[in-house]
């Protein structure tokens, strides 16, 4: 597993250090968040009393944050509730959900199907991969994403693929937050693949049969979606503020 959308970051512990310096992010020095951390006396103690030695440094730092990171856990949202038998999806909901695990069927060419499930499987709705989405065509692409780690032109326009829990809290969407809406993102989808040579043969194929979707099923889609959104962890104390 890597970080980023184009796996630049091979372990957590890497990818957390990453945005304090990056000049689009929080363009700051380890060293200065190591003096401002020092100066503090609550979290010399704090380091001392975890990692059993005086002293803060990057590599506790990245293994403290590395933690906290691993702690944050969604599996108490309405979708996970309803496996559980504990909810109840909605008649848009669960037409959604079926939309979203169908694949296409040639022995049935004219039912409805969505194929989100090629990418976004398993209890995290991601594969762990990286995929080109067919958001441009060859000559657009200026993003080359995997690509600038890996140096091969195979990976050229490939990003890595995202997790869909409270994906309705993460807009703006794709790996240059073109898309505002949930609505834009199905309607892509359904019909706006692009072609490029790295392109998803899946998705490829796919577009050449015509839109996908009616304008009720990828409402009905939308809503599945939202039922990923795990509200208890959004409210849950743990993760707020702590100054």
């Amino acid at each position: 597993m890597s970080f980023f959308w184009d796996g630049r970051a091979h372990t957590l512990r890497d990818q957390v250090l990453m945005p304090i310096q990056d000049p689009l992010e929080m363009d700051e020095a380890l060293e200065s968040v190591i003096n401002k951390l020092q100066s503090k006396t609550d979290y010399v103690t704090h380091f001392e009393e975890v990692f059993g030695t005086s002293g803060i440094n990057s590599l506790n730092i990245s293994l403290a944050l590395e933690q906290f990171v691993h702690s944050i856990v969604s599996n108490k949202s309405k979708y996970d509730k309803f496996l559980k038998n504990e909810a109840t999806l909605t008649p848009s909901e669960e037409r959604g959900r079926l939309l979203f695990f169908k694949r296409y069927d040639p022995s049935a060419p004219n039912a409805a199907f969505a194929n989100c499930v090629q990418c976004h499987g398993g209890p995290n709705f991601e594969n762990d991969d990286y995929m080109n989405n067919g958001l441009d065509l060859e000559v657009d692409i200026d993003d080359i994403g995997r690509a600038i780690v890996t140096n091969s032109s195979n990976d050229i326009g490939e990003f890595k693929v995202p997790s869909l829990r409270n994906v309705e809290l993460t807009p703006p969407y794709m790996h240059d937050g073109r898309f505002e809406t949930l609505e834009e993102v199905v309607n892509h989808y359904s019909e706006g693949i692009k072609y490029s040579p790295t392109v998803n043969p899946t998705l490829l194929s796919i577009s050449n049969l015509g839109p996908l979707l009616n304008e009720q099923q990828k409402a009905d889609v939308v809503s599945f979606l939202k039922t990923l959104t795990d509200y208890e962890l959004i409210s849950n104390s743990k993760y707020s503020d702590p100054f």
